[in-house]
């Protein structure tokens, strides 16, 4: 486990590195305004390598669901820079399209991450958890696609260059494959706990049949 630690962590550093010299270098600048498909590569690769790992590696897959839920869940609290997009589209530099949605959905999951953290990443809260992950992965995703092709959706308003430069170029390249890894790890720990749940409820029902 200690091992697959180190590895993991040195592979988000690596990400980060790469994310932050791509964008020092405008490789994700997107002056002509089309589709972002550089961004769109940089959020999808990550997660890719991340689905394949943890479905086809049993010990990666043991690591990862040995993580705390609650330190996955409370780290979606920096979502609240999704404030940013709002300001930004009341000055008229990122399209509303894009930026309202993203920035009040993330605002929401942002606000509400540290309760659910606290309260609700239990077995006996299951599916109310379940629902907020599903709440705050579908945000990513609409941010995602509305983000890539807000230029298409509303041709004559403010593009997404903002987007694709620093500092905020490292949201749709690091942060946002980053906590949709969180939502999908924490989903898959509460669908253990539904297991772990019914076994021992099938271990305590026989053994009360016995005591009869």
């Amino acid at each position: 486990m200690k091992s697959y630690g180190k590895v993991t962590a040195g592979l988000v550093v690596a990400w980060f590195i790469f994310a932050l010299s791509a964008s020092a270098l405008h490789w994700f600048r997107n002056d002509a305004q089309r589709v972002g498909l550089a961004v769109a590569a940089a959020a999808l690769i990550p997660l890719v390598i991340f689905a394949v790992w943890f479905g086809a590696s049993e010990p990666f897959r043991r690591f990862a669901l040995s993580l705390n839920p609650r330190i996955l869940t409370f780290a979606q609290t920096w979502r609240l820079l999704g404030i940013v997009f709002v300001v930004l589209e009341a000055r008229h530099l990122l399209p509303a399209v894009f930026a309202l949605p993203a920035g009040y959905g993330d605002i929401f999951i942002g606000a509400t991450a540290w309760l659910v953290a606290w309260k609700l990443a239990t077995p006996h809260h299951r599916a109310s958890f379940i629902v907020w992950q599903l709440l705050g992965t579908l945000d990513l995703v609409t941010a995602v696609s509305l983000g890539t092709t807000a230029r298409l959706i509303d041709v004559g308003g403010p593009t997404m260059l903002p987007m694709t430069v620093l500092p905020l170029s490292l949201v749709p390249t690091f942060l946002v494959p980053l906590f949709f890894i969180f939502h999908a790890i924490s989903i898959a720990q509460a669908r253990k706990w539904a297991a772990t749940s019914v076994r021992g409820s099938h271990v305590l029902n026989t053994g009360t049949g016995l005591a009869i």
